[in-house]
C-alpha cells in the first residue's frame, strides 16, 4: 500500500489480538489554498514573532503557557508537557459494543481505515469483522494517538473496517439552548403529506460523487482565467443569490409544495377547462320551447 500508515498495533478483544494498521480515510487536497503575497514584489508574506517593546525573538525563547486570568500565565517548558502525554500502547482495547445507530452523529469526528496489518493476521479480522456486520453493533474502546487520547468506534465498511474518533461528552453542546425557542406544534396534515410525497419524489441511493463543491470549481476556473489574462486584468464573475425569503412566506407554503410534487398540475387544469363546456348543454335544450312559442 503506497500511503503510510497513520498508527500500527492491535486490536484486543477479550484474549485475541488483531494486529492492524490504521489510514488516513479523508484529503484536504480538494481545498484551494491561498499565500498572502506582497503585490509589488510578487513574494510571499513571511511573519515574524514579535514582542511588544521587546521586537522579534529566538524560537529558543518560546515557552508555551496558559492565561490563568487576563495577563498572568502559568509557564510550561516543552519537556515537562512532553512528560504528561500518554504513551500508546499501540492497543486498541474494545470495552464496550452498541448498537450501530445508537451514536449521535454529533459525536463522529473524524474516520479511518483499518486494515489487517499482514496474512497472519486476516482470519482473526475477517471473524471480527463479520461478527460486528452480523450482530449490527459497533465497538467501543480508547486509543492514543500522537500524544492524545481518543474515544473511538470501529465497525465494518466493505472487505475492512473504519475507525472513527469520537467527540468527549463535554466537547459537544447541548441542543436545547438552540432548539427551546421553536414551536413544539404539530404540522398541518395536508401540508405534511405534500412534504412526504416530495421526499418521496427525490429519494435515491446515496452517491458521493454526484455532489461538488462548486465554489472550490469556481475558484479554480477563476485561478485558469487569470494564468491565461495578460498584465493581471482583475476578472470579477458575480452569481446571483436567491434572496432570503421574507416573513409571512408561510402563507404560500402550500402552493409551493403542490407545484414542486405535481408539475404536471397545469394540465389537470386544462383537463377540467375542457369538460366546462358540457354544463352548456341545458341551453341547446330551450329550442323546442321556442318553437312552441
Amino acid at each position: 500500500m503506497a500511503a503510510r500508515a497513520y498508527w500500527q498495533g492491535q486490536i484486543r478483544l477479550a484474549l485475541v489480538s488483531i494486529p492492524v494498521e490504521i489510514y488516513n480515510a479523508t484529503s484536504s487536497s480538494a481545498t484551494v489554498a491561498f499565500h498572502q503575497i506582497h503585490e509589488p514584489s510578487g513574494k510571499r508574506i513571511k511573519y515574524e514573532k514579535v514582542v511588544p517593546g521587546v521586537g522579534p525573538v529566538d524560537t529558543d525563547d518560546i515557552v508555551k503557557g496558559y492565561e490563568v486570568s487576563k495577563g498572568n500565565y502559568v509557564l510550561l517548558e516543552q519537556d515537562e508537557i512532553d512528560a504528561v502525554k500518554l504513551e500508546s500502547k499501540r492497543t486498541l482495547e474494545l470495552i464496550q459494543f452498541v448498537d450501530a445507530d445508537a451514536i449521535d452523529v454529533l459525536y463522529f469526528e473524524k474516520p479511518y481505515y483499518v486494515v489487517p496489518a499482514d496474512e497472519l493476521a486476516e482470519e482473526a479480522f475477517i471473524v471480527l469483522r463479520e461478527a460486528l456486520r452480523r450482530t449490527k453493533k459497533v465497538g467501543l474502546g480508547q486509543l492514543a494517538m500522537r500524544g492524545r487520547e481518543y474515544v473511538v468506534s470501529l465497525k465494518p465498511c466493505g472487505r475492512g473496517m473504519v475507525l472513527e474518533t469520537l467527540r468527549y461528552a463535554d466537547e459537544v453542546r447541548k441542543a436545547q439552548s438552540y432548539f427551546r425557542d421553536i414551536p413544539d406544534s404539530k404540522p398541518d396534515a395536508d401540508l405534511l403529506d405534500l412534504a412526504e410525497t416530495l421526499i418521496e419524489k427525490k429519494s435515491a441511493k446515496f452517491d458521493a460523487s454526484e455532489f461538488h463543491d462548486r465554489y472550490v470549481d469556481a475558484l479554480k476556473g477563476l485561478i485558469e482565467k487569470k494564468k491565461k489574462a495578460k498584465g493581471g486584468k482583475k476578472i470579477l464573475e458575480d452569481v446571483e443569490e436567491p434572496g432570503a425569503p421574507r416573513k409571512g412566506n408561510v402563507i404560500d407554503l402550500m402552493a409551493a409544495l403542490k407545484k414542486s410534487v405535481d408539475s404536471g398540475g397545469g394540465a389537470a387544469a386544462k383537463a377540467g377547462a375542457a369538460k366546462k363546456p358540457a354544463a352548456k348543454k341545458p341551453a341547446v335544450e330551450k329550442a323546442p320551447a321556442r318553437k312552441r312559442a
